[in-house]
């Protein structure tokens, strides 16, 4: 079983390897139709020949009408025969559709730089059995993958020859006219107008095409008269980007041109072809996408992106082009977006929010206007671009409010427990409180930030209010029982520790005064609004509570540190420095003097 496996894995090897080209010097199918006849696939011997290719490519495709002699200019640009090169006429079997390679690419230093030129042959049109869509997918595809485009055309220039230039003209307006001496994104080909005819004399080929590019009287506004009359328009301002070449019919007898030598075809003939030769060559320039000149890989990836575009809808168009070359520059822009709203801190304020985006936003359509493919069509690349921008903002504004409400929800926490730790204060003090009141109000307004702020800010106004109301509705009668057990503990401490009489007489004042008194003369309500009220409130609020010491804090230390003063003081005090003191104090050994005699 493992012998078998052995052998059928050799077998496929050696199959895979038997398939690869060893002779390029071929013509090769690069481009194939599908059965149907309406859209177009690679070629794997096709792709073979050019992935070779290591240096930048230049392409020259001929395109023109069914039985035109494409592929025999093709040859004599070659400086082949007709056994050697692309099949002609009859030759060709039914094999030979879609679009054809030389597999031999011609080296030619092109600016300093060393080019690879290949020559590619296109199916006819117009011929039977097609339709309109496949010629116009065919027309695309040269169009798009050839530095130089021969329109080779018969005798002359019908309305149809430059109805069929309108997806190049198309091309043009949308990938070409940037700024010379820039890096060109993507430049179409230069347009070649190639009329062989039976005679030289009369007008010039640039006559005739200047004449066909002239408007034609459209009185009846026929609508197919107008868009030829706007093509003819386009091609006109194309100038720069086309030029114009006659060429004499090689021999009357055109049937057997394959058969015949230089010698015995025209000598004006020849001589003009090999002008042809310079021309083309003088005006040739790599393949540049993306200000970068393909190589064979490269420019096999730029063909699959190509026929992905023009197979894409029914019939081909600029926009789905425009589509596909600007996918990764819309991929670029949305990152450089995305890396800078990365950099904000969330959460924010939602104006500082839309700003930021707003920014980033504004940095990556002017990233993609100097990048893009296009001018109609780029609009569509600028909607994709713009909703993905929108998208990712909006999962930024989900985020800022989900960390607005963590933080807005961690500081009304905060400030909740505060207030109930104000509340539970052993000294009750509205100096303290108003003070965390106004902390805690402060500190929420100041760090709460972005979308949740404004309900947790209600959130935390009527929760500060119910606190503030419980405070005061508490705090003077809590004050009113401090002050009394404060009389009462300073009476003990006054006649038993110190005994310092004047400390226990005030003590027994204050007691009396908030036992009777103010029971006597004043009303519960009455009493909270009194001025010697306030006098004592006044003085307790200093005393317990002030930016210096927080008595709240610190009452049992203090007590504890004086506790240990008086106890030093009667256990070692007396016996150091006597038991005299500037104030009465009580004494138990006190007698009366005795009376002298």
């Amino acid at each position: 079983m493992d012998r078998a496996f052995v052998f059928l894995l050799s077998l496929c090897l050696l199959l895979q390897t038997s398939l690869s080209i060893e002779n390029f010097h071929q013509a090769f199918p690069i481009v194939e139709p599908d059965p149907n006849h309406t859209k177009l696939r690679l070629s794997r011997e096709g792709l073979e020949a050019i992935s070779g290719i290591t240096t930048p490519i230049a392409a020259v495709a001929v395109i023109g009408p069914y039985r035109s002699g494409k592929s025999f200019l093709l040859n004599q640009l070659l400086s082949l025969s007709c056994y050697e090169g692309f099949g002609v006429g009859h030759m060709r079997d039914t094999k030979t559709k879609g679009i054809w390679v030389w597999g031999t690419p011609l080296e030619l230093e092109i600016d300093g730089v060393k080019t690879s030129i290949i020559y590619l042959d296109t199916e006819g049109f117009e011929s039977v059995g097609k339709s309109n869509v496949y010629d116009d997918r065919i027309f695309a595809l040269a169009t798009v993958m050839s530095s130089v485009l021969i329109y080779n055309l018969p005798e002359t220039i019908r309305e149809a020859d430059i109805s069929r230039l309108s997806f190049a003209v198309e091309l043009a307006e949308e990938f070409y006219g940037r700024v010379k001496g820039q890096d060109v994104a993507f430049e179409p080909s230069k347009l070649l107008w190639l009329i062989q005819r039976d005679f030289l004399q009369g007008k010039s080929v640039k006559e005739m095409v200047d004449e066909a590019l002239k408007h034609v009287p459209n009185e009846d506004g026929n609508k197919n008269i107008d868009q030829v009359n706007r093509i003819r328009d386009s091609l006109a301002v194309m100038g720069d980007n086309s030029t114009a070449f006659s060429l004499p019919q090689p021999h009357l007898m055109r049937t057997k041109l394959c058969d015949l030598k230089d010698e015995e075809l025209d000598p004006t003939y020849v001589a003009r072809r090999d002008q042809l030769k310079k021309l083309v060559a003088s005006i040739l320039r790599p393949k540049i996408v993306q200000g970068k000149a393909l190589n064979g890989k490269e420019f096999i990836s730029f063909l699959e992106q190509i026929l992905d575009a023009l197979n894409k809808g029914e019939i081909p168009s600029t926009g789905s082009l425009v589509e596909i070359f600007n996918k990764d520059i819309v991929e670029r822009c949305v990152k450089l977006y995305n890396e800078r709203m990365v950099k904000l801190r969330l959460p924010m304020s939602e104006e500082y929010l839309q700003s930021a985006h707003e920014t980033a936003h504004n940095e990556a359509i002017k990233a993609f206007d100097g990048q893009h493919f296009g001018r109609q069509h780029a609009k569509k690349s600028v909607d994709q671009l713009d909703e993905q921008m929108q998208e990712v903002y909006k999962n930024f504004v989900l985020a800022n409010e989900y960390q607005s409400s963590k933080l807005c929800e961690a500081l009304y926490t905060k400030c909740e427990d505060d207030m109930d730790h104000l509340q539970a204060l052993r000294l009750p003090s509205m100096a303290k409180f108003n003070a965390g009141f106004v902390y805690c109000n402060q500190s929420f307004e100041h760090q709460c930030v972005g979308p949740s702020k404004q309900n947790y800010e209600q959130r935390l106004t009527k929760m500060m209010g119910k606190a503030r109301s419980l405070f005061i509705k508490e705090y003077n009668n809590r004050l009113f029982n401090w002050l009394v057990a404060f009389s009462l503990v300073t009476v003990v401490v006054g006649r038993f520790i110190i005994k310092f009489i004047l400390l226990e007489m005030a003590a027994w004042i204050l007691f009396i005064f908030l036992e009777t008194y103010t029971r006597m003369f004043w009303t519960a309500e009455s009493l909270f609004y009194n001025p010697v009220w306030h006098f004592i409130v006044g003085t307790w609020e200093t005393v317990v509570y002030s930016p210096v010491l927080d008595l709240d804090r610190w009452a049992i230390p203090i007590v504890c540190i004086i506790a240990l003063c008086v106890l030093y003081w009667r256990c070692y005090g007396k016996r150091k420095h006597g038991s005299s003191w500037l104030l009465p104090m009580y004494n138990k050994n006190g007698r009366s003097r005795e009376r002298s005699e």
